[in-house]
């Protein structure tokens, strides 16, 4: 059903990876050391939000300093901890990725950072499929702003309206919209690993 396409890009977390557990695991451990409030709501409502945007946001909302340096540093430290045991891929990844695998271009357009981004990949095998990886770090306004994908479609040689984006969360599938691209929301697709909010 998407032959129609000429190139096919992916949000990672949540999409191509469970690591939402992971994730979540994460920012409970570093948002309660430092005492930064934060309720299930608003993390999913920040859910593509880069996390140090995410972190001067809570933080904003709270009226607090913190030095979110070692905030980040602190979440960044746990996830990668608890990664190897909690990663494993969405039905996505066989459904699509590798039945298009070679048959159309594909790219990584994510709010994480690059090179997170690719250690989860390289964690789920599917690194080679992706010689585009676009993270949050690349561009100047992440999502929910449109630079993430067009940075990805720019770099795969294809023009936006001719792009797929598969997409689990509001702020991509927004950024997704602003790039003029078509956008499939996957969540409900599959029932999805347990989550801590």
């Amino acid at each position: 059903m998407y032959d129609h396409y000429d190139a096919l890009i992916f949000d990672l977390d949540g999409t191509l990876s469970n690591t939402l557990f992971a994730h979540e695991s994460a920012w409970q451990h570093a948002l309660t050391r430092y005492g930064i409030p934060f309720t299930a709501t608003r993390m999913a409502q920040l859910g593509g939000v880069p996390i140090r945007d995410t972190v001067v946001i809570l933080a904003e909302e709270a009226g607090m300093q913190v030095e979110v340096d070692a905030v980040v540093a602190t979440r960044d430290a746990h996830f990668y901890a608890i990664l190897p045991e909690s990663l494993s891929a969405t039905p996505l990844v066989e459904q699509v990725v590798l039945a298009y695998a070679g048959k159309k271009p594909m790219a990584v357009g994510t709010g994480c950072r690059t090179d997170m981004a690719l250690r989860i990949l390289d964690g789920l095998g599917i690194t080679q499929h992706f010689p585009v990886v676009v993270g949050a770090d690349q561009v100047q306004r992440p999502k929910p702003w449109p630079d993430t994908f067009l940075q990805a479609a720019a770099a795969l040689g294809v023009a936006p309206e001719r792009c797929l984006v598969f997409e689990d969360a509001d702020a991509g599938i927004r950024a997704a919209e602003a790039a003029g691209m078509a956008v499939v929301d996957v969540r409900g697709r599959w029932v999805a690993p347990a989550r801590l909010f």
